[in-house]
């Protein structure tokens, strides 16, 4: 699993002095000792068939790989079950050689719900932070990105990137088995940076938007996505316990508290370009995540409240400029 190519790429790049550390941040997070699967997704990722991509769609709902023929009966059920051993799949939807990988988020719709509300990004170099297995990274290199380095801490996740990569190819999408705080402070490097899906699990959400804003080189653009509930700027709910049966959830701040907060971290220009109450539909359990899901989390009498009686999931879509 070489990270080379990332590594040559950002050679004489505002990126460079991340290269001192870089190395050796990916081979901390996908150390056997720490993480006891590890060997067997590896064993995954060398076994998978080598099959030349003929079709490759980067800008449409699932990520799709398509070869010159069709596999045979045999051949597609040897792909699934090798690609279901790297099981649960959250972030999708995935179409590699018509296995189709119905993950448990529909997350195409988040992606469309905020596309066209952000700056362009052809030719930018992005920074996904909590990217799971690289979904978004798709779609980013899809509108045209120059550079997409995802950061998820999650090794299975990572091995889920690796297996998409295997049949897509060398394109300049990298997923690091890191967190933000492995960013080297103050790097001013990314014209983009997208934090969605993480600010909840901060226990300090300021001291992450200030993070957020050290990756970003001056006029870059934040796209924020995160849960929130009603209230004036003033409102934040801190759940007793869990949150939708999730440990690490902390703030959940307002809209109105978000942008107070990014206004206070030195952003400028912030919007909120999307509200929604997420879905069941959107969220669900499937052949791919055969877990508990979001119907799970709910109150049964009552999907307007989480199971420990709190707003459902509502979430927005903020994005801001760094000075």
């Amino acid at each position: 699993m070489s990270y080379q190519s990332l590594f040559d790429a950002i050679k004489g790049t505002l990126l460079e002095p991340w290269l001192e550390t870089m190395e050796r941040q990916i081979a901390s997070g996908l150390n056997n000792a720490r993480h006891g699967d590890l060997p067997k997704w590896e064993k995954v990722l060398s076994e998978l068939p080598e099959i030349e991509a003929a079709e490759i769609m980067l800008d449409a709902s699932a990520i799709t790989v398509k070869g010159q023929q069709k596999l045979d009966e045999k051949e597609h059920s040897g792909l699934k079950t090798a690609l279901q051993q790297l099981m649960p799949w959250r972030k999708g939807p995935y179409s590699i050689h018509d296995v189709e990988i119905n993950t448990e988020w529909h997350s195409d719709w988040k992606w469309d719900r905020l596309k066209d509300h952000i700056l362009p990004l052809q030719g930018k170099t992005i920074l996904d932070v909590g990217c799971g297995n690289g979904y978004h990274g798709w779609r980013m290199l899809g509108e045209g990105a120059k550079l997409v380095i995802g950061i998820d801490p999650s090794p299975l996740f990572v091995m889920q990137y690796q297996a998409i990569r295997h049949f897509v190819g060398d394109y300049p999408l990298y997923v690091l088995p890191l967190g933000i705080e492995h960013v080297p402070e103050k790097l001013y490097a990314f014209d983009t940076v997208f934090s969605m899906g993480v600010l909840y699990h901060r226990r300090s959400p300021i001291d992450h938007l200030l993070q957020l804003k050290n990756c970003l080189q001056s006029g870059g653009q934040l796209v924020l996505e995160t849960l929130v509930i009603e209230g004036n700027k003033n409102q934040i709910l801190l759940p007793e316990n869990r949150y939708a049966k999730m440990r690490n959830v902390w703030f959940i701040p307002s809209a109105d508290a978000i942008c107070h907060w990014l206004k206070r971290c030195g952003f400028t220009e912030i919007s909120m370009v999307d509200i929604n109450t997420t879905s069941i539909e959107e969220q669900r359990t499937t052949e791919w995540m055969p877990y508990e899901s979001l119907v799970d989390f709910l109150d049964p009498e009552d999907h307007s409240l989480t199971i420990e009686g709190y707003p459902a999931p509502k979430r927005a879509v903020f994005t801001a400029i760094a000075p």
